[in-house]
Parts: structure tokens; C-alpha cells; sequence
């Protein structure tokens, strides 16, 4: 037998081992076509392994990291399914309890013999390199940042996301899988809490391809003005200004928003506040404060993660967390519910109200990857099949973890504190009319 054949016999023995012991779901496929188990069937879920060099790479650097880069080469792929089956069919009960019963000497023969396997090194991923660099908080790095994610091709986008190309949470007012009804439902919620009413100056801090302050023109008479970085959104939306009829309503402006003029009635930032960083939190609200009129309303709509008991743990990274920060958000940074409270209150805000929307997120982010992988052909031929992959995990790993909780996304609604009456109602019976 050869040395590639007891390799892939030693694999054999603790893969069956591993699905036995750990009550699997899924088989395995293996470079030479054999299967794990071997009666597993064709069309069944399986995770395959592309050549023996994957395995070497995951045991030489046992990271996500690897698994990421092996994954977007397309040397490990799911099979006959998606992550949502792969998360699905993940073993009942702790699997490291569980994994005390795969023998040793199975283990140790395929270390042995795998570790210093020949095989191409995973290929790096794209990525800024440099987290401390990334989130120094200069103008000319965040547009870097920004160009990273939002410059990737407008054609792209438009793939998955509805038809005025939304890209935050959408807002579902029942139980439905209409993205289009829910993206504009969430329009008309963040028009309604932040009281817009004809004549009202708006600000929208990141206001992507426009969505909002067309809307919020359109349908309340404000005077609209969106700040971006992404030069590709910007285009596209001023496209949408002129096509609406919208230019004397809607004013675009390509600039970091901390370096606007005015003042404003009304300021939204939906989903941008997540590529600040912590380290520049208190240049943010302060900007805010100074471009908000008194008792004017502010809407941070941001993603945060749990609270840990000391902030010393929290700002600990998980390895999934780092992966999205390093590859898909360079920059981001998330905080804490109670961390941006502290901070708008700091800086001359009154909280006034804060809703959840975790579950909401979990299900927009599932419907823009069964969107986006339904046209995965097309989005390979426009970015490329391993940005393309990189996107549907990334997308997909979104929705597990607003699913379990790891994830959180909040509106919290403000105004610019003092003394006397905030102007607001005293119910919020208007928001849900």
C-alpha cells in the first residue's frame, strides 16, 4: 500500500470512529471517492475533503483562520447541503464529552502520518492586515475600510438585496419572508421614530445606496442628506436622486461625516456605527452632539455583542468574531448595549427608548444568503468564486449567531438632552398605527 493509501486508511479508522462515538449526521468524502461512513449515501450531507494537505493544514494550525482559507479554496466544501444543515446536524450533547471515547491510537496514527504530509499551504485571503492600523480612525483609513466591504460591485449587491438594495435589518411587522415588504417596513419605522415631518432636516451617517433618505423625502417631506465613503454606493444612489426627481430634497455627500457642517432636526445611523471602533467612540457621539439641534432626534440602529462580567473579557475576541473583523469588516469593531448607552449619555443625550431586533437580523441575513447562493453563478462570474464563498459564509454565519444570541442588533432612539420637556409623546402609540 502506498503512503497516500495508509493515509487515507488511518483517516478512514478515526473519521468512523468519530461518527460513531459522536452520533454524526453527516458523512464524509474523501480525495481518493470513498465515502465515511462507506455505505454513507451520494446525495447525503457531507463535509469533503479535497486532498491530503488539508488535513496536514488543519493539524499543523488547528484556527478557523485555516479552516476559512481551506474553505475558500474550495479544498473543504459542504456537500449535498448548506451551513444551516452543517449547524443542524452538529452532534447532540458536548462533543468534547462525547469525542473521550474515540480511541488514542486512532488519533495518534493519523497524526503521524498526516503532519508532515506534502500539500499546497491554504492561500491567503484577502484581507487588510494590520487590526491596530484599521482602526486608527483617520478619514483616509476608514474610506479604505469602507471601500473594502461596500466597493465590491454594486451588480453584486443586487443579487440578494431588495430592490432599493437595503443593507441593514430589516423589520418583519409579522411572520413573513417578504424581503422587499420588510425592508420597506423598516424605512417607514425608523421615518416614524425619529418623528420626521415636512420641512425637517435629516442626516442619514452612512447612507449607503440611499434607500432611507429617498424614502424619508419622498414620503415626509424632509430635506435629506446621506454621508458616505463608498464611492460605488454613492454613485449608484445619486443615479436613484435623479431618477426619482429627488435633487432638490436629497443631497449625497462623499466625506467622512465627522468633518459635516450644519445643524440637523433629525440624525439616523443605521448599521454604520459597527466599522467605528471602540477607541473612537467618544469622536463619534461627539460629532453627533455637535451636528444634532437641540432637542433634535438620533437613532443608533448598531449590531452589539453580550456584555461579559468585566470588560477586560469582553474585549477578549472570539475566533469567529476576529475572522469577520479581519475579512469582511476591517475596522469593526462591536460594543455592548450598556457600553453605547453609557456613551450616548456621556455625550449630552437622552435614552429614550431601545428595541431588539436580533431575531429580525436572523432572518434577513438567512434570506440574503439563500438569495445570494440561488445566484451563485452569477455572483462567481462578478467577484469570483472564492469571494463568492467567502460572502455565504460570512452571511450565513451572521444568521447562526443572531439565531443563538451571540449577536445582537438594537434601535436605541435619543435627543439631544435639555432641561424641560423632550417634545416626545407620552406613549408610542404612533409608531404602530
Amino acid at each position: 500500500m502506498t503512503s497516500d493509501g495508509k493515509r487515507i486508511e488511518a483517516l478512514r479508522r478515526l473519521l468512523t470512529e468519530a461518527h460513531d462515538k459522536l452520533g454524526l449526521r453527516l458523512g464524509f468524502a474523501l480525495w481518493d471517492g470513498s465515502r465515511v461512513p462507506a455505505g454513507w449515501p451520494a446525495d447525503g450531507l457531507m463535509i469533503a475533503l479535497r486532498d491530503a494537505g488539508v488535513v496536514a493544514a488543519l493539524l499543523r494550525k488547528p484556527k478557523l483562520d485555516t479552516l476559512l482559507h481551506l474553505h475558500v479554496a474550495d479544498r473543504i466544501a459542504i456537500e449535498n447541503g448548506t451551513i444551516f444543515d452543517l449547524a443542524a446536524a452538529r452532534p447532540e450533547g458536548k462533543v468534547g464529552r462525547l469525542a473521550r471515547g474515540i480511541p488514542k491510537a486512532a488519533v495518534f496514527d493519523v497524526v503521524r502520518r498526516f503532519i508532515f504530509a506534502p500539500g499546497q499551504a491554504p492561500p491567503a485571503v484577502e484581507h487588510i492586515s494590520g487590526d491596530e492600523i484599521a482602526r486608527d480612525g483617520k478619514p483616509s483609513t476608514n474610506k479604505a475600510n469602507i471601500a473594502h466591504h461596500y466597493d465590491v460591485s454594486n451588480a453584486f449587491y443586487r443579487l440578494f438585496l431588495d430592490e432599493r438594495m437595503v443593507y441593514t435589518c430589516a423589520y418583519f411587522t409579522q411572520d413573513h419572508h417578504d424581503l422587499e415588504r420588510a425592508q420597506t417596513d423598516k424605512l417607514e419605522m425608523i421615518c416614524r421614530k425619529l418623528r420626521l415631518k415636512p420641512g425637517d432636516r435629516l442626516l442619514d451617517i452612512g447612507c449607503g445606496w440611499g434607500a432611507l433618505v429617498c424614502y424619508a423625502a419622498q414620503h415626509y417631506g424632509v430635506e435629506a442628506h446621506g454621508v458616505t465613503l463608498a464611492e460605488e454606493q454613492l454613485k449608484l444612489a445619486r443615479d436613484r436622486v435623479e431618477a426619482l426627481g429627488l435633487q432638490g430634497k436629497v443631497t449625497l455627500h462623499l466625506k467622512d461625516f465627522t468633518q459635516m457642517e450644519g445643524e440637523f432636526d433629525k440624525i439616523s445611523s443605521i448599521g454604520m456605527f459597527e466599522h467605528v471602533g471602540i477607541r473612537n467612540h467618544p469622536t463619534y457621539f461627539q460629532a453627533v452632539n455637535r451636528l444634532l439641534k437641540p432637542r433634535g432626534l438620533y437613532l443608533h440602529h448598531a449590531i452589539s455583542r453580550r456584555a461579559k462580567k468585566t470588560e477586560r473579557a469582553f474585549n477578549k475576541m472570539p475566533a469567529e468574531y476576529r475572522a469577520l473583523v479581519r475579512y469582511i469588516f476591517p475596522g469593526g469593531e462591536l460594543d455592548h448595549l450598556g457600553m453605547s448607552i453609557a456613551n450616548l449619555e456621556r455625550h449630552g443625550f437622552e435614552v429614550h427608548d431601545v428595541e431588539g431586533w436580533r431575531e429580525h437580523y436572523q432572518r434577513t441575513t438567512r434570506l440574503w444568503f439563500e438569495r445570494l447562493n440561488a445566484r451563485r453563478a452569477e455572483a462567481e462570474a462578478e467577484i469570483g468564486p472564492e469571494r463568492t464563498r467567502m460572502w455565504l459564509i460570512y452571511l450565513a454565519g451572521c444568521s447562526l449567531a443572531f439565531e443563538r444570541g451571540g449577536a445582537l442588533v438594537n434601535q436605541t432612539l435619543v435627543s439631544k438632552r435639555r432641561k424641560g420637556a423632550s417634545g416626545l409623546p407620552l406613549t408610542r402609540a404612533d409608531l404602530y398605527r
